[in-house]
């Protein structure tokens, strides 16, 4: 990250649905403007993400680029297939770049809600009132991905790009 951009991406605490999604909203844009190389996207559902949106899918489009990965992790994705009509047709065009994997209902399949990037995240600690924190810290940084990876080492891959039938 750029030391200009630095002070647009939040950090401490935050508190409501409004806050979280003008925090993934600068995030998404941070994203594309400085070219991060890896994102991951981490929820149960996704449902109250607004992935949605057209600013969310233009965000998006601008940091899709080659050498860059996204990783979404979810216990399910039906809820954001038929929730985030703008966001399955980019993550069709993008496949290439985007890893999907689900939980499902697997013991230990807690997945944290969170954005995680090698240089800073967001995690929702309490996911129904949107209450949580974000930043740069390395510590905290280093313990959410863990919690992540545990996630990500039961998940099975999930929401494919097509479905293939004979």
């Amino acid at each position: 990250m750029n030391d200009e951009a630095a002070p647009l991406l939040s950090e401490g605490r935050f508190d409501g649905r409004e806050a979280f999604d003008a925090i993934l909203r600068k995030a998404l844009a941070a994203a594309a403007r400085e070219g991060w190389k890896e994102i991951v996207f981490s929820d149960a559902d996704f449902a109250d993400w607004p992935l949605g949106e057209r600013a969310s899918i233009e965000a998006l489009q601008a940091w899709s680029a080659s050498g860059r990965r996204l990783v979404l992790l979810a216990q399910r994705f039906d809820i954001l297939e038929r929730g985030h009509a703008r966001f399955v047709p980019w993550r069709r065009m993008w496949d290439h770049i985007i890893e999907c994997r689900a939980t499902g209902k697997a013991a230990g399949s807690e997945v944290p809600s969170a954005i995680w990037t090698p240089a800073w995240f967001v995690h929702r600690i309490d996911p129904e009132r949107s209450r949580g924190v974000s930043g740069t810290d390395a510590r905290a940084r280093r313990a959410l991905r863990e919690s992540i990876d545990e996630c990500r080492r039961i998940a099975r891959p999930a929401f494919p790009a097509s479905t293939l039938g004979l």
